[in-house]
């Protein structure tokens, strides 16, 4: 979902680093219980990285919070694109999709729940290939998280007020009401955290208008 910032950064002279997570993408899903923040950590460490901006995006946006937050020395920066909170309460809007995506997998219909997912998170100017692209990632996260076994997270308590990293928490006016509001709100929680609302986006904004979010990439980046 990165592909339309990746050379932009690297143009700019970042270094990168981009990571699936487990029964994303062409990672395999995990066999045994784990945590995302986890397996970003000694993925950091393997490449010896000691300190990096974050930057992330929905759910890759609550684990980098809990990166952040578990390990506030490796986090300098911490950009985050409609991010869900760990611990939050779901509204029921949330519930509601959730309940409708679950039953149309049990019942075989990927198609629905994969339109579903489209109809959803992304924002009326979304044009035709941002919602191919949609489309193709989420029927391959549902294909590899068919096969995945019931694994169970490792419960971690953590504090997000022990944050550090220089935060920018972006929200989209057409998202869900739960992502609007966990950007708004970051500010009380996180210090220092600022709050962004783009009066276009929906819960994709990375993909609705690469250029845009690539800019403001970089205006965070470089400032």
């Amino acid at each position: 979902m990165w592909d339309p910032q990746w050379r932009i950064l690297l143009d700019a002279g970042f270094r990168l680093i981009r990571c699936d997570f487990r029964a994303f993408g062409d990672t395999p899903p995990g066999e045994e219980p784990y945590r995302d923040a986890d397996d970003v950590l000694r993925l950091l460490d393997a490449l010896d990285v000691r300190e990096t901006a974050v930057i992330a995006s929905s759910g890759g946006g609550q684990v980098g919070l809990e990166l952040a937050a578990r390990w506030p020395e490796r986090v300098t920066s911490l950009l985050l694109l409609a991010t869900a909170q760990p611990g939050r309460e779901k509204s029921e809007a949330l519930r509601e999709f959730g309940r409708r995506e679950d039953e149309l997998l049990e019942a075989g219909d990927l198609d629905a729940a994969v339109e579903l997912n489209v109809t959803t998170w992304l924002g009326p100017e979304a044009d035709g290939n941002t919602r191919a692209m949609v489309r193709m990632m989420q029927r391959r996260a549902f294909e590899v998280q068919s096969t995945a076994p019931d694994v169970e997270d490792v419960d971690v308590e953590f504090d997000l007020s022990a944050i550090k990293a220089r935060t920018l928490a972006v929200s989209g006016a057409h998202d869900l009401p739960d992502f609007r509001e966990i950007a708004a709100g970051l500010p009380q929680v996180v210090s220092g955290a600022r709050h962004l609302e783009l009066p276009w986006a929906g819960h994709l904004p990375s993909l609705e208008r690469p250029a845009d979010t690539a800019r403001l990439m970089l205006d965070f980046m470089t400032a």
